[in-house]
This record gives C-alpha cells, structure tokens and sequence, in this order.
C-alpha cells in the first residue's frame, strides 16, 4: 500500500488530509504532468455527513491508469508516497491532482 497524503478536504473521504476509502484510482491515461492527473475517486462533501465513510487510513491501494507515470506498474501505484492535491476548492475529479506524477 502506499502512504497518502491528501490536501483535498473537500472530499467526503479525506479526514485530516487521510482518506476513509480503501482504494482510490488515479486517472490520467494520457498524463504527461501532474496537472493531467486526477482522483477518479473524489466525491465532493456537499453536506454528506462523513460518518457515511470508513475509518481514514494513512496508506490506501491506489489504482493508477497514468501509464506514463514512473510510479505505474500494471495499473497500480508503487511509490512509497504520494499526495493528491487541489485543496479545500476541489468541486470535481478534475480539479484535483496527483502531486507526485512523474512521466516516464
């Protein structure tokens, strides 16, 4: 598993920029920076009430369709860490990031 850090606390998942899903993914089939990236799995507050969601964990699977990416081996993210980003602003998938994308 890797050790994420999330700065997206408009997410219903993020607890003290910890995620409470298990699993997320990273889109960004045809990324070539950071800013190509996105969480696929981000889901936007909106007055959900957070009990609604797992424990937060520090470390998550993290599927990856950045293929590009350094980090990528089939599908899935190898590096030890990474962070998502796109702050507490984030309204979509497309507003985040993943902050440790780096193209082959």
């Amino acid at each position: 598993m890797t050790q994420l850090d999330c700065s997206v606390t408009s997410c219903l998942y993020n607890q003290d920029h910890y995620c409470a899903k298990e699993d997320i993914t990273v889109g960004g089939s045809n990324a070539k920076k950071a800013s190509d990236t996105c969480c696929e799995s981000f889901r936007g507050k909106n007055g959900s009430a957070s009990n609604s969601v797992s424990q937060a964990s520090s470390t998550v699977d993290i599927d990856c369709e950045a293929s590009s990416c350094v980090h990528n081996r089939d599908c899935k993210c190898c590096a030890e860490s990474i962070g998502i980003g796109g702050g507490s602003q984030a309204c979509t998938c497309r507003e985040t990031e993943c902050a440790d994308f780096c193209c082959r």
